[in-house]
């Protein structure tokens, strides 16, 4: 008789929530997921609520942990690689320079790159262009992917030698720059970084799910894509 697995994972094909899925993927963990349907506002449905009371992705129950939920992208990073041993430094000071990058992601890149995406990829192709937010969130998502360059150098990933939850969680956001319509001219650190992730079976398998949207890496019919994902938040815009 089959197990349940002891992860359930509520996602959709987003930068965060890819991050729980890349993790996933990486550590080799069996997990049961559970695709959520903007289009349809899955996330905002009294069932998901009750997992989630913010009504957003992703989200996670842990069966092998008497059904314990746990929401917001970085948390569940921290959460699953404390209970797996994986991809986080035992190491004191090393492990507080992971939560130090990881938080640089969720309180930085994250939001920040998320603007210039929103004001340029949802909002001007419904008519709504404004000069001056998308260039403080553009110039802003630059000088951040520029950090992240300096600290790259001379290193394998965000922390060292070793893969972590740090590049787990940046690397979705910092990939989509062309989304955000960023440019990473001149960061070479930056991208010898994604051409090392890119090159990770399980971290590209981990974009194909719940279903790929190659759009936001530039590839593919980025017209189709943008305008059928502006289309997804068109109530998000005030008119």
């Amino acid at each position: 008789m089959a197990t349940q697995p002891n992860i359930h994972l509520y996602t959709a094909s987003t930068m965060n929530g890819w991050k729980p899925l890349i993790f996933l993927e990486e550590a080799e963990v069996e997990y049961e997921l559970t695709a959520i349907d903007f289009s349809k506002k899955e996330q905002k449905s009294e069932w998901y609520i009750k997992l989630n009371p913010n009504g957003r992705i992703p989200t996670i129950v842990d069966h092998g942990n008497d059904n314990f939920v746990v929401f917001e992208s970085g948390a569940i990073l921290w959460y699953l690689a404390e209970k797996y041993g994986k991809f986080l430094p035992k190491e004191e000071k090393s492990r507080s320079q992971a939560l130090q990058w990881l938080m640089f992601q969720m309180s930085g890149v994250g939001p920040i790159m998320g603007q210039a995406m929103y004001f340029q990829r949802i909002a001007e192709p419904q008519g709504h262009r404004d000069e001056f937010a998308i260039k403080r969130y553009v110039e802003e998502s630059r000088r951040l992917l520029e950090v992240l360059d300096k600290q790259l150098e001379g290193k394998t990933y965000l922390l060292g030698d070793e893969f972590s939850i740090a590049d787990i969680a940046t690397y979705p956001w910092a990939r989509s720059y062309y989304w955000a319509k960023v440019s990473v001219d001149g960061l070479n650190n930056l991208q010898a970084w994604f051409d090392r992730i890119d090159s990770r079976p399980a971290t590209q398998r981990a974009l194909e799910i719940p279903k790929p949207f190659p759009a936001f890496f530039g590839k593919g019919d980025v017209a189709t894509a943008e305008s059928a994902n502006a289309d997804r938040f068109k109530s998000d815009v005030k008119r």
